[in-house]
């Protein structure tokens, strides 16, 4: 090794009788060491350990980094003299390329421990010293820096060597465990933040102890962080057998205390390669009822879009009905809203729901005819464990408690069952919820909001509809008018639906030709706002120009529009002239009064040939103080 060490440094081209005195400054040497701190403070006090050894027998203890800087010597007096005047001092570097052969350099270059004696050194000046080096090198195999031994030859012990190298392996063991200490507390430290950034409430167990909970299971379970650790569980949640517990629990409701419920989930954590027998860790995590249903509400419930300026609309019926909304919104009564299918009472609800103070709450809603008889209670109100077969092991809620603090529709509220009706009934009057199988009420407080499409007073004689259960809904009842009864509000909707479809359809639609509008205002819309959608979304899909015409309408609609021009050209001159510069509502005063004198005022006649329901006819004629008896009287 020797050999080849000077072979080496012949080749570097090392000056055996010359080497520079040229060491680091004091600011370049301390940032030596702050970059390699845990090695320095690691070493000094081993390096202590070995000098009171060697005290009073000329040697020196010599620490060094990785590139062969000196970091610390330590030594007697007469000794570091002696070291100072070969610039054997802190600050110098003696690796191979610097210095040739020597204890220190020698042993960085091989990585293995050496001793040089007297004239193997290199370097001249040193054929007095022996030296014995020995690498400091961590777990990972990577070279830190070198500890060495080193005095005049005629002093050197045969244990020299063996002791460098057990000082070098106690360094680089005492900085792994130093390393490994620093990894778990940077492991605590991110376990901390984990824990205490998540959404639950967490308690990590361990043999049936509490040894780790965040701050959000403190407040969940009312108890302070010093009075849960080091506590058993067992003091906290009875119900769960943790001993016994080999499977993880996924959702499960659970009493803590009197009345006050949380939801928890289990998970069992197998430690891998674990000396400690008989182990068992769970990681507990749970919320508070009401929390876990914000968060369904969330994921499966309603989401309360729309507020009272999104429905469009200036007729007179459609302003009394938002008027009357905005009333509803302002207190906590039960609301009642009738209307035929597709005149946008969910809009209503939506909003009446995020103009109250609901609004912070969950919007839920259901349909009462479109869940099947033998469900519709248990979606209301909820089940227990066990309640009835296929029903969950941990029970279910239902939509009321789902809804606790918020808003639950009850969507075709005529349509619920009659049964099902005194239930609803008690809840609305208790403002409490009994579960399916459950012995314990739960305290809601919900905004009710009903709609139906039916007649409820001749389901009430029908035996159909309770009566008690239709005053206690009907507190504030609102009524939306059908589309066919709100004059220019179609031709509003018509170009809104426009705007919102095109964007879909990705089509440049720039307008709907004035023969579209005459026909919408004519026809009587059955299906009321959702089926002028559907028909204006169906007119930009099959739209072969930029703007919609009489031919992209369905066929039901043009052939209502061929029906009306037959009655409106009886009097051609009259409704010719004059349909450019009137305003769409004297158009349909136009249409009825022709329509009244071609059918001598016969109601049914005059209905059928502008493709209008009696009753909207009458409604009609009340709104625009038309007397159709005169048109019999003058025929």
């Amino acid at each position: 090794m020797i050999l080849e060490s000077w072979i080496r440094s012949k080749k570097l081209g090392v000056n055996p009788h010359f080497t520079e005195k040229k060491v680091l400054t004091n600011k370049d040497l301390e940032k030596r060491i702050s970059e390699r701190e845990l090695l320095y403070t690691t070493a000094i006090p081993i390096m202590k350990t070995l000098y009171n050894f060697v005290k009073g027998s000329n040697f020196l203890i010599i620490l060094s980094d990785e590139d062969g800087y000196l970091l610390k010597v330590i030594g007697d007096p007469n000794i570091l003299a002696m070291a100072e005047d070969n610039v054997l001092i802190e600050g110098s570097n003696r690796s191979e390329k610097k210095l040739g052969t020597n204890g220190i350099g020698t042993c960085l270059y091989l990585k293995e421990p050496i001793q040089v004696w007297a004239d193997e050194h290199f370097y001249i000046l040193h054929s007095n010293w022996v030296c014995s080096g020995a690498p400091i090198i961590n777990e990972n195999g990577k070279l830190l820096g070198s500890l060495c031994i080193t005095g005049t030859w005629d002093k050197v012990h045969i244990h020299t060597l063996g002791m460098v190298v057990s000082g070098a392996a106690a360094i680089s063991k005492q900085m792994d465990l130093q390393n490994a200490y620093y990894k778990l507390i940077e492991v605590k430290n991110q376990l901390d933040i984990m824990v205490e950034s998540l959404k639950s409430g967490a308690i990590l167990i361990n043999n049936g102890i509490i040894i780790k909970v965040n701050s959000l299971a403190c407040q969940i379970l009312r108890i302070n962080e010093k009075d849960l650790l080091n506590s058993s569980i067992i003091n906290i949640i009875s119900e769960i057998d943790f001993k016994k517990s080999k499977k993880n629990i996924y959702s499960k409701e659970i009493n803590i205390g009197k009345n006050h419920k949380v939801k928890v989930s289990l998970t069992s954590i197998i430690v891998q390669k674990s000396n400690i027998k008989n182990s068992s860790e769970f990681l507990l995590t749970f919320e508070e009822i009401k929390n876990v249903h914000k968060l369904v509400t969330k994921t499966v419930g309603s989401n309360a879009h729309f507020f009272f300026d999104d429905i469009i609309g200036n007729s007179q019926p459609i302003i009394i009905s938002k008027r009357l909304g905005k009333i509803a919104s302002e207190n906590n009564a039960n609301v009642l809203l009738i209307g035929d299918s597709g005149t946008g009472k969910e809009l209503f609800a939506q909003s009446i729901h995020n103009s109250s103070t609901y609004s912070t709450g969950p919007f839920i809603d259901i349909n009462c005819g479109a869940i099947p008889k033998s469900l519709i209670e248990s979606e209301l109100f909820g089940y227990e464990s066990g309640a009835f077969t296929g029903a969950r092991r941990e029970g279910c809620a239902g939509k009321f408690e789902l809804a606790n603090g918020g808003t639950i529709f009850l969507d075709e509220i005529g349509d619920m069952p009659y049964d099902v009706q005194a239930a609803l009934l008690r809840v609305i009057q208790n403002r409490e919820v009994f579960r399916i199988g459950g012995k314990t009420p739960i305290k809601i407080d919900v905004r009710i909001i009903a709609a139906t499409n039916k007649d409820l007073e001749q389901s009430i004689l029908n035996n159909t509809f309770r009566r008690d259960l239709y005053y206690r809904l009907n507190v504030f009842n609102i009524k939306i008018p059908p589309l066919a009864e709100r004059g220019n509000d179609i031709i509003l909707l018509a170009d809104y639906f426009v705007k919102k479809y095109k964007l879909r359809a990705n089509k440049i639609i720039t307008g709907i030709d004035k023969n579209v509008y005459d026909a919408l205002m004519s026809y009587h819309w059955p299906g009321n706002v959702r089926e002028l959608e559907n028909t204006i979304e169906r007119a930009i899909l099959v739209a072969q120009t930029n703007v919609i015409t009489i031919n992209d309408l369905p066929d039901n609609i043009i052939a209502n529009t061929k029906t009306n021009k037959k009655t409106i050209n009886i009097n051609n001159n009259y409704i010719g002239d004059s349909l450019p510069n009137k305003t769409l509502n004297k158009v349909e005063i136009n249409l009825i009064n022709n329509a009244l004198k071609t059918n001598n005022g016969n109601i049914k006649k005059t209905a059928e040939s502008i493709g209008m329901s009696r009753r909207t006819l009458y409604r009609k004629l009340d709104k625009y103080k038309i007397d159709y008896k005169l048109m019999r009287i003058n025929k």
